[in-house]
């Protein structure tokens, strides 16, 4: 008969392979059977915060914690719990108990340091970065979360060598090459493969640097995921695309286009900014421009908007924005406003009173034509793009389209700090929280902005 640290593990493997709500049954039927177990309590918390309920998980830590009270793996996860409710005051002091508990413990050690970064109190959070790197001096993501802060910074010469430690983390893989690693030799005559290694926004963001590199002599082969061959074909500097999984012949270096920016030590001086450097077909745009005119017709400046991001990506929880959110928007005059939201989130406008006023593009969007191609073609027939931090940001960026980026509180380190404009893309205009989690000053400001034309 299976014991309950047996019923325990085969929940946690369910969760391992991505089933969370098969396995948040398993804990809650050790539950039943035996409530007073502080673990299956835990494990119930981990799911649940898995699934972004995060009041629910904060319960469950509770209760573990209620039955056992030494316990620093459910007090760093309550810890966690609390700070995706943005109760950061909270959440230090139960990674402080974790940490009090068990001395050198890094997990919370690391949160810690990840809580004050995310709520605005850098050098805090550095700080405890520093007593985490005391614990484990070799630790990846400690050294990763470095990088990014000190890019954030503008801090390039010292972040960009911490950034290189991300590759020592699971999650990214290059293409099947053999050719050495590019770390900034010269390139006259030779043959380079290039490749994104993040999401749909960092290859657009990135894919810039095939230019870069083409004017220091190379000959530049560049693989991407085939659905957005269609669109990256058009950026300037590329000799040859290819889908990902085919190998390509023999090259002299491989690398990302962001270790590019690395190696070539770009910084807040010296972005390659020439804009567009993305485009699509003039029968596309035109296509798109009657299409329009044949929904909304008459007068009006026409604006794009897009409110949610990945929800999978790790900072979605502090840049997407509820649809909600944007009301104000909708009562400025003069407005007609595009839905650029696909896929997840689009759900979002039926359970808003402005639906009516917000016209939704085709289903088949970007589907037959190639990713992003069609939503470029229509971003190129309106006069503003409004949009958190998503990949729509840069599509419409790097297209030149004048657009508006609602950005979080700590926003993506390419973003800065501080500061309306940005060097990576002239025609975005930045708009910043000023409290974690208060979206309404934000588009306040924006909707002040809107009514002012």
């Amino acid at each position: 008969m299976p014991t309950i640290r047996d019923a325990l593990q085969q929940g946690w493997q369910l969760q391992q392979r991505g089933q969370i709500a098969q396995a948040e049954h398993v804990y809650r039927q050790v539950i039943a059977q035996v409530p007073r177990s502080a673990e299956a309590h835990v494990y119930l918390g981990i799911a649940l915060f898995d699934q972004q309920r995060f009041v629910e998980s904060e319960a469950a830590y509770r209760t573990g914690l209620e039955l056992q009270g030494r316990f620093p793996i459910a007090w760093n996860n309550l810890g966690n719990a609390l700070r995706m409710q943005n109760r950061v005051d909270e959440a230090d002091a139960c990674f402080a108990r974790s940490i009090e508990q068990q001395p050198g413990y890094l997990s919370p050690l690391k949160n810690r340091g990840t809580l004050w970064i995310w709520a605005g109190h850098i050098d805090r959070g550095l700080d405890y970065y520093q007593q985490a790197l005391q614990v484990a001096p070799e630790d990846p993501e400690l050294h990763r979360n470095l990088g990014v802060i000190y890019l954030l910074q503008g801090r390039f010469a010292e972040g960009w060598p911490q950034y290189r430690w991300r590759w020592n983390m699971p999650g990214l893989v290059r293409p099947p090459c053999s050719a050495p690693l590019w770390q900034g030799e010269p390139l006259q005559d030779k043959t380079i493969l290039l490749y994104p290694e993040q999401g749909l926004g960092d290859a657009i963001h990135f894919v810039r640097m095939a230019e870069v590199v083409q004017q220091h002599g190379a000959r530049v082969l560049l693989s991407c995921d085939a659905n957005l061959i269609p669109l990256l074909q058009s950026a300037r500097g590329i000799d040859q695309i290819f889908p990902t999984q085919m190998t390509v012949g023999p090259v002299d270096y491989q690398a990302s286009l962001i270790e590019v920016a690395d190696h070539l030590q770009i910084d807040g001086q010296n972005i390659p900014a020439a804009v567009p450097y993305l485009t699509v077909s003039d029968s596309l745009q035109s296509y798109w421009q009657r299409w329009l005119s044949s929904q909304v017709g008459g007068s009006g400046r026409r604006v794009g908007i897009c409110w949610q991001g990945n929800p999978n990506h790790h900072a979605d929880h502090y840049r997407s924005v509820a649809l909600r959110e944007f009301a104000p928007l909708f009562d400025v005059e003069g407005v007609q406003w595009i839905s650029l939201q696909h896929g997840f989130g689009s759900q979002q406008i039926a359970e808003v009173p402005f639906a009516d006023k917000l016209l939704r593009l085709p289903e088949d969007l970007d589907r037959s034509a190639g990713a992003f191609l069609d939503t470029a073609a229509v971003m190129q027939n309106l006069d503003l793009v409004i949009t958190t931090d998503t990949s729509t940001a840069h599509l419409a960026g790097a297209l030149g389209v004048p657009t508006w980026v609602l950005l979080g509180k700590l926003p993506d380190w390419r973003w800065s700090l501080e500061g309306s404009t940005t060097h990576w893309y002239p025609s975005l205009r930045l708009f910043r929280q000023q409290v974690v989690g208060n979206w309404q000053g934000v588009v306040r400001e924006m909707a002040g902005a809107l009514a002012e034309g």
